[in-house]
């Protein structure tokens, strides 16, 4: 007879290459699943993209085994870094730059594995849809 399994799933966004341990601790300490190991792999396995913002998603069994996979950077951070800007524009506040047409394709073709689409025309659209609600203009 087969047992049934529950399974958790928690998504941290955490700092490529140099994850906080606190935030680990504080996330994943409840659910029995060892902060200094998920530690040691999500920064091994980020160390080349050291800066950026890196969700990992982390799925614990009824066992407490558990398993990470990584996501692609939150399109807003992909935006700001296009348009060299560090802080995000708040609502209300004036245009804080444009996107061109290519910068918007790059985007859109590192994002396409997390969004539900096949067609960089359709993820373009959905890269574009953030960025307008940035605050940024999209060049046609």
């Amino acid at each position: 007879m087969a047992r049934e399994t529950a399974s958790l799933t928690v998504t941290l966004e955490l700092e490529a290459g140099n994850a906080s341990l606190m935030i680990l601790g504080k996330m994943l300490g409840p659910t029995g699943v060892p902060p200094f190991e998920v530690k040691r792999r999500y920064d091994a396995a980020t160390a080349d993209r050291r800066g950026e913002i890196i969700p990992a998603v982390i799925t614990i069994d009824a066992r407490k085994r558990w398993t990470m996979r990584l996501k692609t950077p939150p399109t807003a951070s992909l935006i700001r870094a296009a348009l060299g800007t560090g802080g995000s524009p708040q609502p209300g506040h004036k245009q804080v730059g444009a996107l061109s047409r290519e910068q918007l394709r790059r985007i859109a073709l590192r994002k396409l594995p997390d969004l539900n689409t096949t067609d960089v025309e359709v993820a373009m659209r959905i890269v574009a849809g953030t960025a307008r609600s940035m605050g940024v203009r999209v060049e046609e």
